[in-house]
């Protein structure tokens, strides 16, 4: 099938999706009466919800999809590289000190840089990236922060605190506008600069030495692209809580479908990781109607076994 067949057709699934999302929850309201003026703040909160849904799809598959190519890891994703941690730690950290939600993606951003630092630092073998200590060193200083997040939540007398718990497993119920503006140009900048690397991850992607013959500074484009995936990541974080294995299972399933040209594959991923993530919060709002399962709960059940698969793939190469 053409690429442009498989873009229509996502296209298709999407505003499906959306639909779906804007008319599901505790209580299903057909379009024509969430329309109606006293049905107003319904339909705005779910918009919200719809938008901060596609927003979280496709930049954590995005951020997922360089890392993969960057470090040459199936495994690889924001979670478990600590960036998730770190920015968890940082907007946990930012409420403590009383910052108002619309200034958590400053502290959030801190947070990661933060934990990406530490994992750059215990990587870093003779002055170069260490890929395979790379994603070692994340996952040891995300179960580090995880600790440290879950501790200053239970001694913290901070109400706040407390009432974000949720957030550790996320949620996308955001009821500010000015938020997700925020958030949508920092997470959409990000996205638009790695497209504008995919030849550069095509190359690294393919190899250091291919893309070195090219002229491409693989270790710089490589700190770029971290830096990027960090703010996106973020960004996202202080909005939404820790999501995992979006990043991880979307672009794998993606390249199934349209290739490893990440020309071709970041946009549709976009499109399909929108779709993922719309469809588990639909999951997570009607399951158990009218009690809702954090959306971080679906996506687990739904990536861990599809990650156990992977992992025992890669310990066979």
């Amino acid at each position: 099938m053409r690429i442009s067949k498989k873009l229509f057709l996502l296209l298709l699934v999407l505003l499906v999706a959306i639909f779906f999302g804007l008319i599901k929850g505790a209580v299903n309201i057909p379009l024509g009466e969430l329309l109606l003026n006293e049905n107003r703040i319904i339909l705005n909160l779910r918009l919200l919800r719809v938008i901060t849904a596609i927003l979280v799809g496709m930049g954590l598959a995005v951020s997922g999809i360089t890392l993969q190519a960057i470090l040459k890891n199936p495994l690889a994703e924001p979670y478990l590289l600590g960036i998730s941690s770190g920015a968890g730690l940082g907007t946990v950290m930012g409420i403590m000190f009383g910052l108002s939600r619309f200034y958590t993606p400053l502290a959030a951003f801190m947070g990661a840089l933060l934990s990406i630092a530490i994992v750059y630092y215990l990587a870093l073998e003779n002055g170069r990236i260490s890929d395979k200590s790379l994603i070692l060193s994340g996952v040891i200083v995300s179960i580090i922060l995880s600790a440290i997040i879950v501790f200053l939540i239970s001694i913290s007398a901070n109400s706040a605190i407390h009432e974000i718990s949720w957030w550790l497993w996320g949620g996308l119920q955001v009821n500010d506008w000015r938020l997700i503006f925020m958030v949508s140009v920092l997470v959409i900048a990000g996205i638009t600069a790695i497209y504008f690397f995919s030849q550069d991850l095509n190359a690294i992607a393919a190899g250091e030495e291919e893309a070195l013959h090219l002229g491409i500074e693989a270790q710089k484009i490589k700190k770029i692209l971290i830096l990027i995936s960090a703010l996106i990541t973020a960004s996202l974080i202080c909005i939404c809580g820790i999501i995992g294995f979006v990043g991880l299972i979307v672009p794998h399933a993606m390249r199934l479908l349209v290739g490893y040209n990440h020309k071709t594959l970041i946009p549709l991923t976009c499109i399909g990781a929108s779709i993922f993530v719309l469809a588990c919060d639909i999951l997570a709002r009607t399951l158990f109607s009218p009690v809702e399962i954090p959306i971080g709960v679906i996506t687990a059940i739904v990536g861990a076994p599809i990650f156990m698969v992977l992992l025992k793939k890669s310990n066979r190469h």
